[in-house]
C-alpha cells in the first residue's frame, strides 16, 4: 500500500475534548500542521505555548455558516493549503424519540448535521483548486445500528453517513477523498455533561433508561489513546476507504444487525414483488 509522507496541514473542529483533542494533537507531535477550532478558545489556547507555529487555534460554532466560512478562509490564508479536513464537532441528545422537545432535536441537528455540512461546503472550493484533500468525518458504529434512548443521536450518524457517502461519489474526479470513521464506544469525554444534552424525563420511562444506563455502564470501553495511528494510516495511504471501523466489536455487531435485516427483507420479499405492480 502507497503511502505519503510529506507533512500534513489539517482543519479539525471539536479539538478541545474527546477523539478531537487527542487527534489534534498527535498530528502536532508528529509535526503536522492543525487549524484547531473549538466553541471556546480558551479551551486550545494552551497548543499555541506548546506547538508555536504549527498550529493555529481559531473559535468556531459550527452551526454559524458565516463563522465556519471565515475560519476555513482564516485557515488557509496562514498556512496555504489544507490537505485534511476533519469534522469532529458533535454531541448527544439524551432521551426517548416521546420525550425529546423539537428545540433540543433541532439543535442537535443543526450541530451534528448542518454544521459538518457548513464545513464541507467551505472547503470544496479550496480543495478542489488544489486538486487534493481528504475529508474526514466522525461518525460512529450507530452510524449503521441503533440503540434505545439515544435514538436521535443516532438519526443524526445515520443521516451523516449517508451525506458523506454521497459526497465521496460526487467529488472523486476533483482528486478529493472521503472517509467516515466510525467508532465505537470508547473512555472519551464523550459521556461528560459538556458532550451530552438530556431531554426532560418522564416517569413512563424511569425503569427502562435506568436499565439501559446500567448496561451502557457495563460496556468495555477502548482506549481513545490507541486510535491516532488507525488515522494516520488513512490519512497517508494514496487510496483511503470510505468507513473505517475504530474498536473490535464493531462489524461483528453490523455484521449481525445486517443479517436481521436481509432475513426480514427476504422474509417479504413476495409481497414487495407484488407492491411493484405489474410489469409491461
Amino acid at each position: 500500500m502507497a503511502q505519503q509522507s510529506e507533512n500534513k496541514i489539517w482543519f479539525i473542529t471539536g479539538s478541545s475534548r474527546g477523539f478531537g483533542k487527542i487527534w489534534t494533537e498527535a498530528a502536532l507531535k508528529r509535526g503536522d500542521k492543525v487549524i484547531a477550532t473549538a466553541r471556546k478558545l480558551s479551551a486550545i489556547a494552551h497548543l499555541n505555548e506548546k506547538y508555536g507555529d504549527n498550529v493555529l487555534t481559531l473559535e468556531l460554532d459550527v452551526t454559524d455558516t458565516e463563522k465556519v466560512k471565515t475560519a476555513v478562509e482564516q485557515g488557509y490564508e496562514h498556512f496555504g493549503r489544507l490537505d485534511i479536513v476533519l469534522n469532529n464537532a458533535g454531541y448527544s441528545l439524551v432521551g426517548t424519540i416521546e420525550e425529546a422537545n423539537m428545540d433540543d432535536i433541532r439543535k442537535l441537528y443543526e450541530t451534528n448535521i448542518l454544521g459538518p455540512v457548513a464545513v464541507i461546503q467551505a472547503v470544496l472550493p479550496i480543495l478542489r483548486k488544489q486538486g487534493h484533500g481528504h475529508i474526514l468525518g466522525t461518525s460512529s458504529n450507530l452510524g449503521h445500528v441503533t440503540l434505545p434512548v439515544i435514538g436521535y443521536y443516532c438519526s443524526s450518524k445515520w443521516a451523516f453517513e449517508a451525506i458523506h457517502e454521497s459526497l465521496a461519489l460526487e467529488v472523486k474526479d476533483f482528486g478529493i477523498n472521503v472517509t467516515i470513521i466510525e467508532p465505537g464506544a470508547y473512555a472519551t469525554e464523550f459521556g461528560s455533561q459538556e458532550s451530552l444534552q438530556f431531554a426532560a424525563g418522564l416517569d413512563i420511562y424511569r425503569d427502562f433508561k435506568s436499565h439501559f444506563f446500567n448496561e451502557l455502564g457495563q460496556m468495555q470501553k477502548g482506549d481513545p489513546n490507541a486510535t491516532p495511528a488507525a488515522i494516520f494510516s488513512i490519512v497517508d495511504t494514496v487510496n483511503p476507504p470510505l468507513r473505517l471501523n475504530l474498536g473490535k466489536g464493531n462489524l461483528s455487531w453490523v455484521r449481525d444487525i445486517y443479517a436481521q435485516r436481509i432475513n426480514t427483507w427476504e422474509e417479504w420479499d413476495a409481497i414487495s414483488a407484488q407492491a411493484q405492480g405489474l410489469s409491461i
